[in-house]
């Protein structure tokens, strides 16, 4: 009778191990959606253009009326090593439009995520070629009165943040408006400054794609970092960028205001 007990108790074990051992099962041939979600945000506060109002680290205040950034070359790294790649798929985030902050990867192979990573611009193969391949958000008549792309050699307006200050000094011009455009993929017809920003953000829970499980990914964009991420911009004598030399160490900046803030995995 004990032993009999006790072939039991193995048994039940060896059910949930089994069950266990299925739950866990990855099927390389199922695949699903993954969502990049975008929150703009302006330090802890969400960010409501024209509304919220915050300072820099140098007590400059400021509002943000506009913000677009340029999002490509998507890649997910799964915990084996392997990276999935995205070529030849363009997003133009803009705060304006809530649809945009939602960036969806289809086709995504069943396996467990725990980096990502994108280009915060438009590649330089992508920007030289003929104008009948850039379509969507690519093409360049597409921006009415919010214009993303300059005519000569610079092209594309990877990132562009404009909004209000009181730390502008009076001038000429009677701006009071801050606007901070930057581009410069390397030139086209000759060489310029290349602002091209990839950024790798870590996971610190997985994103677990599977056959009925598609992931969420939240990645939180801190505006303010746009100011001191690695260098210091002062409003007062940095308030207007329309070139990608100028645009250098705004770039910099942005390229370290974005980090993943958590993974939602839910079932379908």
């Amino acid at each position: 009778m004990k032993n009999f007990s006790y072939l039991l108790i193995a048994l039940f074990a060896s059910i949930i191990v089994v069950s266990c051992q299925k739950e866990d099962d990855i099927n390389p041939n199922d695949k699903n959606t993954v969502i990049l979600e975008f929150d703009n945000r302006v330090g802890d506060q969400k960010l409501v253009l024209g509304t919220t109002t915050a300072k820099n680290s140098l007590n400059e205040d400021f509002t943000v009326t506009r913000l677009n950034y340029f999002v490509s070359n998507i890649a997910l790294k799964n915990e084996n090593g392997e990276v999935v790649k995205f070529p030849n798929q363009y997003f133009l985030v803009r705060q304006s439009d809530p649809n945009s902050l939602l960036i969806k990867l289809d086709n995504v192979p069943a396996g467990n995520y725990n980096e990502v990573s994108y280009m915060i611009g438009v590649d330089s193969l992508k920007s030289v070629s003929d104008v009948s391949q850039r379509t969507g958000v690519l093409d360049p008549a597409s921006y009415g009165d919010d214009f993303m792309y300059w005519s000569w050699n610079s092209g594309y307006i990877f990132f562009k943040m404009e909004g209000k200050s009181s730390a502008i000094p009076p001038n000429m011009m009677n701006m009071t408006e801050y606007a901070f455009h930057v581009g410069g993929f390397g030139g086209m017809t000759g060489k310029t400054i290349n602002n091209l920003r990839t950024i790798t953000l870590p996971m610190a829970n997985t994103a677990q794609v599977r056959r009925d499980v598609s992931p969420q990914i939240h990645v939180i964009h801190d505006v303010s970092k746009v100011f001191n991420g690695v260098n210091q911009i002062s409003i007062a004598k940095t308030y207007m960028v329309h070139s990608p030399d100028a645009g250098i160490p705004i770039g910099q900046n942005y390229a370290k205001s974005f980090i993943v803030d958590h993974v939602h995995n839910e079932k379908d």
